[in-house]
């Protein structure tokens, strides 16, 4: 028996990007989100395309198969994830060391997101950071 799932499509609170594999694909990734988190005005565009950039990167450094970008907001938090082909399951624990060439690119996630988790499954994993998608303008001005 073949169960299917209608297809997630773009909305106001959910992208789905496939992306084949190759070394263009982070910079894809990159201008896809931009334009869509300043449309669901985000405003930790920045933060987020620099995240988007890190999974998308490291989907193509450490596989050989296609990946797939999901960017959700719910109630004001974003979730950026990046699902691939491989069961490699990445260190999410273990600092950069500045002597390996890479690997701070998890480092810049933790940094920047709220949570950073890996989701295993048969045939690949989906990493996914989380991320506080309005941040609220505090004014610095002291009561007179």
């Amino acid at each position: 028996m073949t169960i299917t799932a209608p297809p997630l499509t773009p909305s106001a609170t959910c992208l789905v990007v496939a992306l084949p594999w190759g070394l263009r694909s982070p910079a894809v990734a990159r201008r896809i989100a931009a334009g869509w988190l300043e449309a669901t005005e985000c405003t930790r565009t920045a933060d987020a395309v620099l995240i988007v950039s890190e999974l998308v990167t490291n989907a193509v450094r450490h596989t050989r198969g296609p990946c797939l970008l999901t960017l959700a907001e719910h109630g004001g938090s974003l979730d950026i994830a990046v699902s691939d082909h491989s069961e490699d399951m990445p260190d999410v624990h273990r600092p950069a060391s500045g002597d390996q060439r890479g690997g701070f690119g998890l480092e810049i996630m933790r940094h920047l997101g709220d949570s950073l988790r890996v989701v295993p499954r048969i045939g690949g994993k989906t990493v996914h950071v989380a991320l506080r998608a309005h941040t609220v303008a505090h004014d610095d001005r002291r009561p007179s």
